[in-house]
């Protein structure tokens, strides 16, 4: 857009200023006015977020139809459904009629809504669908009911702190933020401070017939600094102050520091910027993202680490069931031979053929050379003991019958 455009803007709503980031939000503002994509205003409280939705509505297709701006945190919650969709009537305590609500009275037109980021979770289900389908449901009603809105949305609140939080979906995030403004706050737009203070001294001056006051260079130098955290209307309103009660028109520093709150994090200065220099506030938003990712990553790490554990705990179970087994059997005999850590024998399994399909138990055989030797040793003198009788020296061992056929032919026994 070119300057001479920006100026009528400018004229037109009465907006003061040349900084770079409020020329860039008009800018913004003007380009999405003739689409239906939602916007999502961002700014600190009190930097001038409401002038921005008139402006598009303004320069929109729908600029003849109805226009609401609504304050979503001035609406109790248990009203906020019947004053946004409407109500049927008895739907509750004072539910005497029907309701329209605002979406069914802004029909073809504009809804902006303020301080978004205050809607109950319940409400911002509603609204969702109303973005994504045109659809809502009045309170108490059952009949679906459509509607053609443009919303546009604000907030100061940090969104993606919200949205961490559980306090804001983050699906009606993306939905509200197709076209995002972001208004510059105070302490950013440099020498618009000065232009602002100049307005509000003439504007007290022409409605009480006051002389107008004006600012020492120590003191402008003092405007420029300051932090400003009411933004434009912090500023309005010490002006309006120093306009009535300052006995001198000319505000000097220590005039000015009787206005000025004393506060430690108010009397915080901020470095004053020059036209053109560099901004931290796409760095801010970098980080906000970058912080918002890496805490997906670490959902990731925690869900990796919990299947990692479990398969370590699985490995240790199998572990403590081979050694369980191996105790079994090296200590049924009349002499007790310690036991042979599996971590020091490699464990080997047994698989079954078609012709031991009916084997009672499959089993882990180790393959150290010293462990087969003790078995060996305490299948022969089972066997010795029991004359021979296979059975009566499986129950001994405390194995199956098929086992020990097995264990058997492994140790050559059956070739005695």
């Amino acid at each position: 857009m070119n300057t001479s455009e920006l100026q009528k803007i400018k004229q037109r709503y009465n907006i003061v200023g040349n900084s770079d980031g409020l020329n860039r939000a008009l800018d913004v503002a003007l380009q999405v006015a003739p689409t239906d994509l939602s916007v999502l205003i961002v700014g600190e409280s009190g930097v001038g977020k409401e002038i921005v939705p008139r402006v598009i509505h303004d320069n929109s297709p729908r600029r003849r139809e109805r226009y609401f701006a609504i304050n979503c945190g001035s609406i109790p919650e248990g009203t906020i459904d019947s004053e946004l969709f409407g109500h049927e009537k008895g739907a509750f305590t004072g539910a005497v009629g029907e309701s329209e609500g605002y979406f069914g009275v802004a029909n073809k037109g504009t809804i902006f809504l303020d301080e978004v980021g205050e809607l109950p979770i319940a409400t911002q289900a509603r609204l969702l669908r109303v973005l994504e389908t045109g659809e809502y449901i009045r309170v108490g009603g059952q009949e679906i009911r459509k509607t053609d809105v443009r919303i546009v949305a604000a907030t100061n609140v940090n969104m993606r702190k919200a949205i961490s939080e559980g306090r804001f979906r983050e699906d009606l995030y993306y939905r509200l933020n197709t076209i995002p403004i972001q208004m510059p706050p105070l302490r950013d737009r440099g020498e618009d401070i000065l232009l602002l203070f100049r307005l509000f001294a003439m504007q007290m001056a022409d409605k009480y017939r006051l002389p107008k006051i004006t600012l020492t260079d120590e003191a402008k130098r003092m405007m420029l600094q300051y932090k400003w955290p009411g933004n434009v209307r912090q500023l309005k309103n010490i002006t309006e102050q120093m306009s009535v009660l300052s006995e001198k028109r000319e505000i000097g520093a220590e005039t000015l520091r009787q206005f000025i709150p004393q506060d430690p994090e108010s009397m915080e200065l901020t470095t004053v910027g020059q036209p053109g220099q560099h901004s931290y506030e796409s760095e801010r938003e970098i980080l906000y993202k970058i912080l918002y990712e890496l805490r997906g990553n670490i959902t990731d790490l925690r869900r990796d680490m919990m299947n990692l554990r479990k398969q370590l705990d699985e490995s240790r179970n199998l572990q403590e069931a081979a050694s369980s087994l191996q105790t079994n059997i090296i200590s049924t005999g009349k002499t007790n031979v310690p036991m042979v850590s599996p971590r020091k024998s490699p464990i080997a399994t047994y698989t079954p053929s078609a012709e031991d399909a009916e084997a009672e138990e499959i089993e882990t055989e180790p393959e150290s050379l010293n462990l087969n030797d003790l078995g060996r040793q305490m299948v022969e003198k089972a066997l010795e003991r029991n004359d021979g009788s296979r059975k009566k020296a499986a129950q001994e061992l405390g194995i199956s019958d098929r086992t020990l056929y097995r264990r058997i032919k492994q140790y050559g026994l059956d070739k005695k």
